[in-house]
C-alpha cells in the first residue's frame, strides 16, 4: 500500500478511528463480549442499554478515583448514540420492520478493529499442522477443479480409491492412527476461528448489500427521467453483485446450510466434538450452525429489501398513471356538463333497461329442521371410582416446552428432538415427549420420519432411580 492510501485509511476508516479513540478500551470490551463473543445479532436498544449499565456500574467501581468522580459519567443510552453517530461508526442503528424500537448491531469496521486486537494477545497454542493440511488440500482441490484432462482425472480417482481400499484394509486388520490431544486442539482452535471468521464475513456481506439497498433508495427519489432508464441501472446494479464471486460464494454457502440433511451432519458432529475430553469445548461453537442460518438470513432479507423498493417504485408509477386517466375522465364529465343544456346534434341512441321483478312466492317457505334422537350406547354403571386419580395426573406445560424450543433454534432453523432433549432433559416421562411431538402453534413444527429411529433415555417421574428409553422415528422440530 501506498502512504496517501494509509493516510486515508488512518483519517477515515471507522476502525482506525476506534483504535485511536479515548474509551477504545471501552468500546471493545463491552461490544466484542456483547456481539462478537456472544454471536449476537441486531438487539434492542434496551437490552444493550441494560448490560452497558451493568459494565459501568462495575468499571466504575473498580477504577473510580478517591474524589469520588466516576471513570464513565455518561449514561449508557448516551454512549450507544456516540457509538452510532456518523463519525463513529462503531454501531448501526435503525428500526427493524414491525418494530418500533431502536435496534443495534455492530458494524464490519468494528470486527475488524476487534479482530486486530485479539490478534495482539498472546496465544498460549498456535495451530500450524491443520493450517497446513488446510493449505495442502486447497491446492490439490484448485488443481483438480481446473483438470481438463480426462485420463489425468481418472488417474487421480483411482490413486485415491486405491488409498481408500488400502486404508479399509489397516481398519479391518484392526491398525489405523488416532489422532493425538495436540493434534485435536490444533484442529479445533482452527474450526473456531474460521467458524467465528464466518460470522464476521457475512456481515461485511451484509453490509455490502445494504449500502446497494441505501444506494437505490437515494436514487428513486431523486430521480425525475425515465423510469426504464432508473430500474436498468437498479437492476444491473443488483445483478452485478449477484453475479460476482462474493455473489457466488455467499449464493452456494446459503444453498448449503439450507440442506436438512447437512444441518444433521453438522449437529452430530458438534456434539461429537464438543463431547471429546481433550479440548475445552467451547460452549459457543455447539450452535455456531444455527448462527450461520440465522446471519445468512439477514443478508437474504437485506436483498429482498431491495426487491421491495422495485416493487414500490413500480406501484407509485402506477399510481401516478391511474391519476392521469382519472383526471381525463374528469375533464370529459366537464365537457359533458358544459353541452347538457345545448346537446350537439350527433349521438347514440339506447333502448331502456327493463325493471327487474320479484314476486314474492317465488321465495322458498321455511323448512323447519328435523329433529334427531341420540341413543347412548354406555351402560350405566354403579361401581365406585377412584376420585384420587384425578389428581394424581401430570399436566405438561406447551408453553415450557415452546420456551425451551425457542431457546435453541434461532428462526428459520432445524434441530432434531433429541438436541433438544440434551440441553433440556425430559421431566414429566413420557408424556412430556408427547408434548413436544403436539407442538403446532404456526411458528413451530414437528416432523416425523419413519426411515431412520431415534432413542430417547429418561427418568421415570415415579421412580427418581429408573432411567426409561423410548424409541420414537426421527424427530425434527422446525422453526419458520
Amino acid at each position: 500500500m501506498e502512504f496517501g492510501s494509509i493516510e486515508s485509511l488512518r483519517d477515515r476508516h471507522p476502525a482506525w478511528r476506534l483504535l485511536r479513540a479515548g474509551n477504545a478500551s471501552l468500546v471493545l470490551a463491552f461490544l466484542g463480549d456483547f456481539f462478537v463473543d456472544g454471536n449476537r445479532g441486531a438487539c434492542p436498544a434496551s437490552e444493550l442499554a441494560a448490560a452497558l449499565d451493568e459494565q459501568l456500574y462495575a468499571l466504575n467501581t473498580e477504577l473510580g478515583s478517591p474524589d469520588g468522580e466516576r471513570r464513565f459519567p455518561k449514561e449508557p443510552r448516551a454512549y450507544l448514540e456516540d457509538w452510532a453517530a456518523t463519525e463513529a461508526g462503531f454501531l448501526r442503528r435503525f428500526y427493524p420492520p414491525g418494530d418500533d424500537e431502536v435496534h443495534y448491531e455492530v458494524t464490519p469496521a468494528f470486527e475488524k478493529a476487534y479482530a486486530f486486537a485479539e490478534s495482539l494477545q498472546v496465544r498460549p497454542f498456535v495451530a500450524t499442522e491443520s493450517r497446513l493440511h488446510t493449505a495442502v488440500a486447497l491446492l490439490r482441490q484448485i488443481v483438480q477443479g481446473t483438470d481438463t484432462d480426462p485420463e489425468s482425472r481418472l488417474a487421480d480417482l483411482q490413486r485415491r480409491r486405491d488409498e481408500l481400499d488400502a486404508e479399509i484394509a489397516a481398519v479391518e486388520e484392526g491398525r489405523f492412527a488416532v489422532l493425538e490431544p495436540s493434534g485435536i486442539r490444533d484442529r479445533y482452535q482452527q474450526f473456531t476461528a474460521t467458524a467465528r471468521e464466518l460470522l464476521s464475513d457475512f456481515r461485511e456481506v451484509e453490509d455490502n448489500f445494504r449500502r446497494l439497498d441505501r444506494s437505490a433508495r437515494e436514487k428513486i427519489a431523486t430521480w425525475d427521467g425515465a423510469k426504464g432508464e432508473l430500474l436498468a441501472g437498479l437492476v444491473g446494479s443488483r445483478s452485478q453483485i449477484t453475479h460476482s464471486d462474493q455473489g457466488h460464494s455467499f449464493q452456494a454457502f446459503y444453498d448449503f446450510l439450507l440442506s436438512q440433511q447437512r444441518q444433521d451432519e453438522l449437529t452430530e458432529l458438534l456434539a461429537r466434538v464438543s463431547a471429546l475430553r481433550e479440548i475445552d469445548a467451547d460452549r459457543r461453537m455447539k450452535g455456531i450452525h444455527h448462527d450461520w442460518s440465522e446471519a445468512a438470513e439477514r443478508a437474504q432479507r437485506t436483498v429482498r429489501q431491495i426487491s421491495e423498493q422495485l416493487r414500490r417504485f413500480l406501484d407509485d408509477q402506477v399510481w401516478l398513471e391511474n391519476r392521469r386517466v382519472l383526471d381525463l375522465v374528469r375533464e370529459v364529465e366537464a365537457a359533458a356538463l358544459q353541452v347538457r343544456d345545448k346537446p350537439p346534434s350527433w349521438g347514440l341512441e339506447m333502448d331502456e333497461p327493463g325493471i327487474a321483478i320479484n314476486l314474492p312466492f317465488e321465495r322458498p317457505l321455511y323448512t323447519p329442521p328435523a329433529a334427531a334422537e341420540v341413543e347412548s350406547l354406555i351402560e350405566p354403571t354403579a361401581e365406585e371410582v377412584d376420585n384420587d386419580a384425578l389428581f394424581a395426573e401430570s399436566f405438561v406445560d406447551p408453553v415450557r416446552l415452546l420456551r425451551n424450543v425457542r431457546a435453541i433454534l434461532p428462526e428459520h432453523s432445524a434441530a432434531l428432538l433429541s438436541d433438544i432433549v440434551t440441553f433440556y432433559p425430559v421431566e414429566q416421562g413420557a408424556a412430556e415427549i408427547v408434548g413436544y411431538l403436539a407442538l403446532d402453534d404456526g411458528e413451530i413444527s414437528v416432523e416425523m420420519d419413519d426411515s431412520d429411529q431415534t432413542v430417547l433415555d429418561y427418568d421415570d417421574p415415579a421412580d427418581p432411580t429408573a432411567t426409561k428409553r423410548a424409541r420414537l422415528p426421527k424427530v425434527t422440530v422446525k422453526r419458520r
